[in-house]
């Protein structure tokens, strides 16, 4: 290996200016003293004192340890931390480390939103302003009933006194369709390739586990506008939609609808594209018992 002169070496940020470390002997060492103490397990993390947490988040000052303890929720949801008061550094959860975090926050414009003309990446981007990281998956199986130890090191300063775990809820699902826009998975080759079978579209509404659909919120085929939680009827529907979405869903974990006339009656604009959109709550408590509805 070649060993060159590094050039200029200065050292800031220990209360007492710059230091000039260019003609001094230096090396760089690896890893963190509080990893070589064990500051991430239980009986590593109590070998030390710490400061308590009103006097350590007086300053957000860098390269910090902070520990918290805290008891598993209830349910069977998953769940993660919310770590967007925080700036870059790494989580352990009973000494399992769930990953290093950067809330590095999205540049762009997401104000005007127009695919007309060329297409560029900047055109109709989301999340300008927002962290670009933030919600950090904790598995059910790392914790206890209760006393679960987290251990954050920041390296940038942040308020560690506002990261909270947080569940994840399922209150609804959507779907979005076009008719003879079916998935690739809808698609059947035989073994010599010699012809293709195209099947039917159909959407697909599934709630989480412990869950089914209790009321459709939105049901519209035909020409319906609009995104998940925001569609809106066109100028182009069938009067049946609602009553038949509801009809093949309500009281299921999960249900497919055909995305065609045949299903709805008749054409309500022959001639045009149609699509299926779909919004539908999920609750607990609310199931027929009944296996998956396909229709």
């Amino acid at each position: 290996m070649e060993n060159r002169n590094p050039g200029p070496v200065f050292l800031d940020g220990l209360g007492k200016g710059r230091k000039d470390l260019t003609t001094q002997k230096w090396f760089n060492k690896v890893g963190l003293k509080g990893e070589a103490m064990d500051l991430v397990s239980p009986d590593g993390g109590s070998s030390v004192d710490w400061i308590r947490g009103s006097l350590a988040t007086q300053t957000k000052q860098t390269l910090k340890w902070y520990k918290a303890y805290f008891n598993a929720p209830a349910g069977d949801e998953p769940l993660a931390l919310d770590m967007r008061s925080m700036g870059k550094g790494q989580v352990w959860i009973n000494g399992q480390s769930i990953g290093r975090y950067w809330m590095a926050y999205a540049n762009g414009d997401c104000s005007l939103c127009s695919y007309v003309g060329t297409f560029r990446p900047t055109k109709c981007q989301l999340g300008c302003g927002q962290p670009t990281q933030r919600w950090y998956h904790v598995p059910r199986s790392w914790l206890k009933p209760t006393q679960n130890l987290v251990v954050v090191f920041e390296e940038l300063g942040g308020d560690p006194s506002k990261i909270t775990l947080v569940k994840r809820s399922v209150a609804g699902v959507c779907a979005d369709l076009q008719e003879h826009h079916p998935n690739a998975e809808k698609f059947d080759i035989d073994s010599h390739e010699e012809s293709k079978t195209l099947r039917q579209a159909q959407v697909h509404l599934q709630c989480v586990p412990g869950q089914s659909i209790s009321s459709i919120k939105f049901a519209s085929f035909g020409t319906p506008t609009g995104t998940c939680g925001s569609f809106q009827q066109g100028t182009c529907h069938a009067t049946n939609s609602h009553a038949i979405v509801e009809k093949n869903c309500i009281g299921r974990e999960s249900c497919f609808v055909t995305v065609s006339n045949s299903i709805f009656g008749t054409d309500p604009c022959p001639n045009v594209l149609k699509r299926l959109s779909v919004e539908a709550v999920c609750s607990t408590g609310i199931t027929t018992n009944q296996p998956d509805s396909r229709r």
